[in-house]
């Protein structure tokens, strides 16, 4: 025979407390980022003042170009004044062209000496290989 409990010894929560505090997403304010806002120390995601939130790079912004380039337009940077045509080639002066940086994407087909401030590590190598392969070193 089974034993039935009486009304007043069972339990209505199933362990939530009142039943009211586990009925879906009402009792949390929506799923998700719903009701963001509404409580005080919520924001929603485009309310921040510029500046409040992220980060900056402390480093200043280089002017930089790719070997590619330089190879590319040497004929209009000597018209400009910033390059100069030798009898080995051209002479190109990053600083004059208004560049900080070298950087190592594309290759060098004229004979192009370059004067920069910085290269990078690929452009130095780069150019240290085309030096040796003109000159059968």
């Amino acid at each position: 025979m089974v034993k039935r409990r009486s009304k007043k010894k069972k339990s209505g929560s199933h362990g939530y407390g009142s039943s009211k505090k586990n009925r879906g997403a009402g009792s949390r304010g929506g799923r998700g980022k719903a009701g963001r806002g509404k409580k005080a120390g919520h924001h929603k995601d485009g309310d921040y003042e510029l500046g409040e939130k992220g980060f900056n790079s402390r480093r200043e912004q280089q002017n930089a170009i790719n070997l590619r380039d330089i190879d590319q337009k040497i004929e209009k940077f000597e018209k400009e004044g910033s390059a100069e045509k030798t009898e080995e080639g051209y002479v190109f002066y990053a600083d004059k062209a208004g560049y900080d940086k070298i950087l190592g994407k594309g290759k060098l087909y004229k004979n192009i000496e370059i004067h920069a401030e910085k290269f990078s590590n690929s452009a130095e190598q780069k150019i240290e290989e085309e030096k040796i392969e003109k000159t059968g070193e």
